[in-house]
């Protein structure tokens, strides 16, 4: 007899799974990981985002989930169905829920204003997943002072977020002045030669700084997945040494 992926082998629906018909939500994800899964809206109707949103709630009550890369119109249909949601348009996310106990600092640091929409979903991304977040804008490598006066924010953080576009140099020489787990975030932000986020792509894999991890072009959802993990570690350790 043959099974289809969503079905118990016994019969019924696969425990875990809550099949909405255009999709199968895992909502065994937070239990395995720590994390409830998350709505990733590009691609999608504003009707299923919050019909998605709304489930994800209803199945995880007291945790916060979350909605990334919402269109205008999206985000519109959220804030009229689901008035509680937090609804940023600057990283176009949709947050729904009670706020996580936070464990542990993400810094999320911008090279520029123009990458502010990436940065915004990184420190998103990390509260919901659990992480207090510092917010450090507009700290470019064409102005090294301006990175210098915020060199003790970045040295006391469980672990940084370096969003960059242009050259994709700022992973480089923050990782160069504080021993923190870095994760860069390479930016379409640029002319011609940066080729939609490639060239700083490049620049951050090819970091002469020990230490800098990379995701993909404008992925701040990764990397304040990332960073928030990296945080939850290691706030109970310093529970333990006090």
């Amino acid at each position: 007899m043959t099974h289809l992926p969503d079905q118990n082998p016994n019969g019924g629906p696969l425990p875990g799974v809550h099949d909405l018909g255009y999709a199968r939500l895992d909502t065994d994800r937070l239990e395995r990981t720590g994390d409830a899964e998350v709505v990733y809206g590009a691609g999608k109707t504003p009707e299923q985002v919050v019909e998605l949103l709304r489930t994800l709630h209803e199945t995880h009550p007291n945790h916060a989930v979350l909605a990334t890369r919402l269109a205008p119109e999206a985000q519109e249909a959220v804030r009229v169905a689901l008035p509680s949601a937090v609804v940023d348009p600057v990283g176009r996310t949709a947050v729904l829920g009670a706020a996580p106990v936070l464990r542990g600092t993400v810094a999320v640091v911008a090279a520029g204003t123009s990458d502010a929409p990436v940065a915004a979903e990184a420190a998103t991304t990390a509260r919901v997943f659990g992480a207090g977040v510092d917010v450090i804008t507009d700290v470019g490598v064409a102005g090294l002072h301006r990175v210098m006066s915020v060199r003790e924010r970045l040295a006391a953080a469980d672990c940084l977020i370096v969003v960059a576009g242009m050259e994709g140099a700022l992973p480089s020489v923050v990782g160069g002045l504080v021993g923190v787990p870095l994760v860069a975030v390479p930016t379409s932000v640029g002319y011609g030669a940066s080729f939609g986020g490639v060239a700083a792509l490049l620049g951050m894999l090819n970091s002469c700084a020990p230490g800098v991890t990379v995701v993909n072009i404008d992925n701040g959802f990764g990397a304040g997945v990332f960073a928030a993990r990296v945080a939850r570690r290691a706030a109970p350790a310093e529970v333990k040494e006090q």
